[in-house]
């Protein structure tokens, strides 16, 4: 990174952030915001599911017209007024009744989490669970700006990477505190009020917590760009109903086979999953795509990761991260898994660079 320099010099993040620069900006509304701006014909919970989705993909056409008038005109948040029953209330709707039988993500596991009848896959119940929140200043430079990304970290993960740096929350379902949507949208307008550039939701992973997240921007007033930060494991369904309240998508793509994806994350279907959300994502807001460079990977994900990338999602900004090191059981059995028990070399990052930038997608982001 180059030091001292203004983020946003750069042409190319201009042109490819325009959405979430100009919500930073306050000169636009928040997706979440433009979602209570359209009206649906009545009280979602008197809906059956299939008259909640049918609404669903009806009010979502009419959100996107809005959303198309608002990239060429501006719309003061100020001026956004909810009518009585609107698409974030049938969204948030559809995932409470997601939650009794759960399909947030694609272990689909379908516990009843509202009566936590076994645990699925992120030992979650229905009750969401924060680690902690804060300012981060560790982010990409665009989403830090001045005065921090406002950052929520969930607790719980829909993987088991044997190598987290955040395995003390991940793998933890216990740790941290419950949040109710009021307690959420408190942190929420907490953080934008000391000047965070957005709110970040992360983990751990939001995703088991999507119910929560949705009624805590229902709660929400204040203007501020949306920020999912994530491993994205989400079904279609989920994505469908997350898509639309999401300012900027900061995903993580890992592996790049499924066989890398099961020996170090216990994760099945990876590539097929993660590859389709990222498409989702891309044709869905504005995108900084991060993989993260492992030692011994470079042929079997690093550069099948790109090449899908520069294929796939071209405008997207994609960070090269070079920050992997040996945490968790990779740390405790280093002997065990001897091939990611190490950092990645110098020469492997470079050569992650080059192949990115050989394929136009290089991003080199300046702080």
């Amino acid at each position: 990174m180059v030091h001292g320099l203004d983020p946003w010099a750069q042409r190319e993040v201009r042109e490819r952030l325009s959405w979430y620069h100009s919500v930073l900006q306050d000169r636009k509304p928040a997706k979440f915001l433009l979602c209570k701006l359209i009206a649906c014909r009545q009280d979602p919970r008197l809906m059956s599911d299939a008259e909640l989705w049918q609404e669903h993909a009806s009010r979502r056409h009419k959100f996107h017209k809005v959303l198309a008038d608002c990239e060429v005109r501006d719309i003061s948040p100020k001026l956004i007024q909810k009518p009585k029953f609107n698409l974030l209330d049938l969204k948030c709707e559809l995932a409470n009744r997601i939650l009794r039988k759960c399909t947030f993500c694609e272990w689909r596991c379908r516990v009843d989490r509202v009566m936590y009848e076994r645990k699925g896959a992120c030992h979650l119940d229905g009750t969401a669970r924060v680690a902690t929140f804060f300012r981060h200043f560790g982010e990409e430079p665009t989403l830090v700006d001045r005065n921090g990304s406002g950052t929520i970290f969930f607790t719980s993960c829909t993987y088991r990477c044997l190598f987290c740096q955040n395995w003390d929350i991940s793998q933890d379902p216990d740790a941290g505190a419950p949040v109710t949507p009021e307690n959420l949208s408190l942190i929420i307008k907490s953080l934008r009020s000391e000047g965070a550039a957005n709110i970040n939701f992360v983990g751990g992973e939001p995703t088991p917590n999507l119910h929560v997240i949705l009624e805590s921007l229902n709660l929400t007033s204040v203007n501020v760009p949306i920020l999912w930060n994530s491993n994205m494991y989400l079904t279609a369904e989920a994505m469908e109903i997350l898509a639309d309240v999401v300012d900027i998508w900061l995903p993580d793509f890992k592996w790049g086979n499924d066989r890398c994806a099961v020996k170090y994350s216990r994760i099945v279907r990876y590539f097929q999953v993660t590859s389709r959300n990222h498409s989702m994502a891309y044709h869905n807001g504005d995108m900084i795509i991060r993989h993260l460079v492992m030692p011994n990977h470079m042929e079997c994900c690093t550069k099948p990761i790109l090449g899908w990338i520069a294929e796939n999602c071209p405008r997207a900004l994609v960070n090269v991260m070079s920050q992997y090191r040996p945490e968790h059981n990779v740390l405790r059995e280093p002997e065990k898994f001897a091939e990611i028990a190490r950092r990645p070399t110098k020469e492997e990052i470079q050569q992650a660079y080059d192949y990115a930038d050989e394929l136009g997608i290089l991003w080199k982001p300046v702080s």
